[in-house]
């Protein structure tokens, strides 16, 4: 399904729905962050997703990076809570969503990267690499929060 991202855009449409979604932000021993490039609209983000019904929201960073990547991670800390009403992403269907996320810190445990139908590229990006690759404002935020190591998470 495609989607058209608005941000800060005062001629976006109106949302009509919040999908809470949790990200991650996975560092390798090299500094390299885990990145995939969206099958949806071309962009390079940070795995993530929706959660789903019975699952804490954790999970859903471990499971979405697992899906989208084949890596393995463990959860260890929070980079972030992102909930701009001024983001919103339009869908084929009609759906206007509001965006709300929470970024996860996490270090890889297992896996060998892969893609998948929503991830046709995966790859290890180094900070240098990063201004060089088409990446959404929003998730560039949640990069760069990333590596700052903030001493508080972000709450925005």
């Amino acid at each position: 399904m495609a989607r058209i991202e608005y941000y800060n855009d005062p001629s976006a449409p109106k949302a009509n729905n919040i999908v809470v979604a949790a990200t991650a932000f996975v560092l390798d021993d090299r500094n390299r962050v885990l990145l995939i490039q969206r099958s949806d609209n071309g962009r390079w983000a940070i795995p993530g997703g929706g959660q789903d019904f019975g699952e804490y929201l954790a999970d859903t960073a471990i499971r979405e990076t697992r899906e989208e990547t084949g890596i393995e991670i463990e959860v260890t800390g929070l980079v972030g809570v992102y909930s701009n009403p001024n983001h919103v992403m339009a869908y084929s269907d009609g759906e206007v969503r509001q965006q709300f996320s929470i970024c996860f810190r996490a270090k890889p445990v297992g896996g060998q990267l892969h893609t998948s139908p929503e991830s046709p590229s995966v790859r290890w990006v180094s900070q240098t690499e990063l201004d060089g690759l088409n990446i959404h404002p929003s998730v560039r935020l949640r990069i760069d929060h990333g590596y700052a190591r903030l001493a508080e998470p972000y709450i925005g």
